[in-house]
């Protein structure tokens, strides 16, 4: 180690190595003065080409991601399109990342993405003649762990039915991808062949080369100075050299993304984090190698490692407390003229891991260093990017919070290009929604959890995953003080919400596992509860709003495939894609005439109100839309004796000829107004009480004491998940999304395809009927003792495998 240390003063030279790809910077160089002649020429190119005063699509920001969309769109037929790059094409992260590249994702979506994305690099150099620097010598996720081995068969459950390669390996194997391991630490790993490396200035610039052949305009150095969105719902975005009037902006400004975001409102939750990694020098080992070695994650070192000509690149994600937040930028904005600048690098943080990868890789310890790159990256709370229209002005979009950059930016501009160009999403992708996040989303639980996800990066991925930095946030429910203590919370866009509550003698806490954990039991405890007596649960992290006016009916019906329900009635409905597939799923209520109450779950509140604005706008429709998520609190009340403990508070009529079924009255439930409505979400006699948030507390408290002779207790949004399984009761982001159609997701009785009104996806879905149903929504019991399906596992039968995964897990 010591050796190590006393390299750092080595004299390096600033070039590029061969490859192209890893900056020659020395080791304390703190922002070094750009290539001032470099920007001049390039400013004198763009001012010498024709500025163009309209375009399709503006992308704002040049790295990989900007240019991958360029790329395209371009390619795809949009006519108009520009990319605005304030400096030089790869400024800002791109041109010192690391350059990897996996099929590997632990969620299922961004599988596709990454998929996508190394597929276009294989083919990019062919198409454009620009050389990428792309390898592809496999990658293994080293396990040294029985959690991580747990966690590799865990992953490898879901593999199967993807197009993703995928293979979990002994240490034998894995020795021979990488030879040069101490394989006494190895117990498995998870191999990936085709996975690699490629170097990110030439990616980039392969991109932009491929843009500009298909007609995209690339204009550097253009800084946006100014948006101006216009009444259409066009935008003027200025810069020095002009105005450009554009349908549509797309924000692919890396670490500047904040930045742009608040030229017109918004404080995206992006912040930068400071990464570093190792360069050696020849590696006598390496250079004896007859082929290249694959990529390796030493998951429990949290560390990636390469090999980098014939030496090796070495990049650790440090613990949460000793990681560095560049929060600075968040509070004054990025230093001007920072672009391709570097920190000064800290080796001190890192050596915990540097030690660890000399174990594991020995002939690190001989290894000279010659470069070490402390770059800006930047990190969302959640490590996932925000990709898609933004809810709250029309046509911007964003592509931004890209903590792996390199790998998501092929995949992410095609999936960009696709929705742009069709209409909508061409797969699901809700967890890299940008309105995930909200209000709530302030810089204290931004930097919060950026810390915690950078620190994070590499533990264990359980399911049912929590992580608690920066919680709760301003997003607490009126009863959460009652509550916190007796119960083990959720996280559901930034609100606290009880998965299951404890009794005496239960084992406490949150304790992931592969297996069955401490919850198990307790929820079986609060299903018999509900089946058997009566049940509360705190339902206010519903997405709410309020629609009305004019045409409110006139957009409802556009946007529905169901009927409107009556005045004083309420239904489930579901809003469709163009090309009929399930974008979302509301309980509507009509609450007076031309005014309805829509209910949508926690995560899909600002995705589903932007569609209804952005349809609303597109259609002019006469309307008042109103989020009142956070104003009203909603409790649930279900089981036998429901109906019991509501007529003790209450001088309605509760039974059932007094108040059927999907019906909705205003009452006074111990004295507070409520809006009820009576519905089953777990199979179970139940009503939704709606009320003032301040009121929540009075009345679950009244209902508590009210209940305590018919058996009345809490219970959490687990054991509501897993009645409704047990009922068969769809749920949006499980058994249906923008991957499936209503009719195969057996959904046909919402759907009313006689109905007057044209609604959306109406003509795709009587088109999909006539040609018949490919597949078909199925419900499956498995006898398991200890592993339950936790959703997307592979189907098997008679021993191969389905293209069909499971879609949820009973509990």
């Amino acid at each position: 180690m010591s050796r190590i240390l006393n390299l750092i003063s080595i004299q390096l030279r600033k070039d590029f190595s061969a490859r192209g790809g890893i900056p020659r910077l020395p080791a304390r160089t703190i922002c070094c003065t750009a290539n001032k002649h470099a920007e001049e020429g390039d400013a004198a190119s763009a001012l010498g080409k024709r500025w163009k005063d309209t375009a399709d699509t503006v992308i704002i920001g040049g790295g990989c991601v900007g240019a991958s969309l360029a790329y395209h769109l371009a390619k795809g037929g949009v006519k108009d399109v520009v990319l605005l790059e304030k400096s030089e094409l790869t400024a800002g992260s791109t041109w010192h990342a690391a350059g990897l590249t996996t099929y590997y994702h632990p969620g299922i979506n961004l599988k596709k993405v990454h998929f996508d994305s190394i597929k276009l690099y294989e083919t990019l150099e062919a198409e454009t003649g620009q050389a990428v620097g792309f390898h592809q010598p496999g990658s293994v996720r080293i396990a040294s762990t029985a959690a991580r081995v747990d966690e590799m068969k865990y992953q490898m459950t879901r593999t199967h039915w993807h197009v993703t390669p995928q293979y979990f390996i002994g240490p034998e194997k894995v020795h021979e991808l990488f030879p040069l391991l101490n394989i006494d630490k190895v117990l498995a790993g998870l191999y990936t062949p085709g996975d690699g490396h490629i170097d990110p200035y030439s990616l980039t610039m392969a991109l932009a080369a491929g843009a500009r052949m298909y007609g995209a305009q690339i204009y550097n150095p253009a800084p946006v100075t100014r948006l101006d969105p216009t009444a259409d719902g066009k935008w003027d975005v200025q810069t020095p050299h002009g105005t450009i009037r554009a349908n549509r902006i797309v924000n692919t400004a890396g670490f500047w993304a904040r930045e742009v975001g608040q030229m017109i409102g918004f404080q995206h939750p992006t912040i930068p984090v400071h990464h570093q990694y190792v360069v050696t020098a020849t590696v006598p080992e390496v250079k004896a190698l007859k082929k290249e070695l694959a990529v390796i994650r030493d998951l429990e070192g949290s560390y990636y490692l390469r090999q980098e000509r014939d030496g090796l690149l070495f990049g650790p994600y440090e613990k949460m407390e000793k990681m560095v937040l560049q929060d600075s930028w968040v509070r004054d904005g990025v230093p001007p003229g920072f672009g391709k600048e570097l920190f000064e690098s800290d080796l001190d943080r890192i050596m915990e891991h540097v030690e660890m990868a000399m174990d594991m890789v020995p002939v690190l310890k001989k290894a000279d260093i010659i470069n070490v790159v402390s770059g800006p990256i930047t990190y969302t709370p959640d490590l996932l990017p925000m990709v898609g229209p933004h809810q709250g002005v029309r046509n911007y979009w964003t592509a931004i919070g890209f903590g792996y950059g390199v790998i998501h930016a092929g995949g992410i501009g095609k999936f960009l290009s696709d929705w742009i160009r069709n209409g909508e999403p061409p797969y699901d992708l809700i967890e890299c929604d940008p309105n995930r996040y909200g209000k709530w989303t302030d810089v204290p639980f931004m930097c919060a959890k950026a810390r915690e996800s950078y620190g994070f990066n590499n533990v264990v991925g359980y399911p049912k995953e929590e992580r608690f930095g920066g919680r709760p946030t301003s997003r607490t429910s009126g009863v959460y003080e009652l509550l916190k203590d007796k119960c083990s919370m959720g996280f559901h866009a930034g609100w606290e919400q009880p998965h299951w509550f404890y009794k005496p003698g239960d084992d406490t806490g949150y304790k992931p596992s592969f297996r069955r954990t401490n919850w198990f039991g307790p929820v079986g405890r609060e299903c018999r509860l509900v089946m058997e007596k009566v049940g509360v649960i705190d339902l206010t992290p519903f997405g709410k709003f309020i629609v009305k006016g004019k045409d409110s009916l006139k957009l409802l019906d556009r946007l529905f495939a169901n009927t409107l329900p009556k005045v004083g009635q309420t239904n489930i409905s579901h809003m469709l894609t163009p090309a009929g597939r399930v974008f979302a799923e509301v309980t509507i209520t009509q609450l007076t005439p031309g005014e309805f109450l829509l209910v949508t779950g926690s995560g899909s509140e600002l995705h589903d109100l932007r569609w209804m604005e952005a349809e609303a706008a597109e259609g002019r429709y006469d309307v008042d839309i109103r989020n009142v998520t956070d104003d009203i609190g909603v409790l649930g009340i279900a089981g036998p004796n429901s109906r019991k403990v509501l007529q003790k508070l209450t001088d309605e009529d509760m039974s059932d000829g007094g108040f059927k079924f999907l019906h909705c009255r205003n009452i006074q439930l111990a004295g507070v107004p409520v809006r009820a409505i009576r519905i089953s979400y777990t199979g179970e006699l139940g009503w939704e009480l709606y009320m003032d948030q301040k009121n929540l507390a009075a009345v679950y408290q009244a209902m508590m004491a009210a209940g305590k002779d018919e058996g009345i207790d809490n219970f959490g949004t687990y054991a509501m998940a897993s009645l409704r399984l047990e009922k068969g009761f769809r749920g949006w982001g499980a058994e249906m999304n923008c991957d499936t159609n209503p009719l195969e997701a057996g959904l046909d009785y919402f759907i009313k395809l006689n109905k007057p009104a044209d609604f959306i996806g109406k003509a795709a879905l009587q088109e999909i009927k006539a040609k018949g149903l490919k597949r078909k929504l199925s419900y499956l019991s498995v006898r398991t003792d200890d592993v339950d399906p936790e959703g997307n596992e592979t189907i098997w039968f008679n021993g191969k495998v389905r293209n069909d995964e499971i879609t949820n897990g009973s509990m």
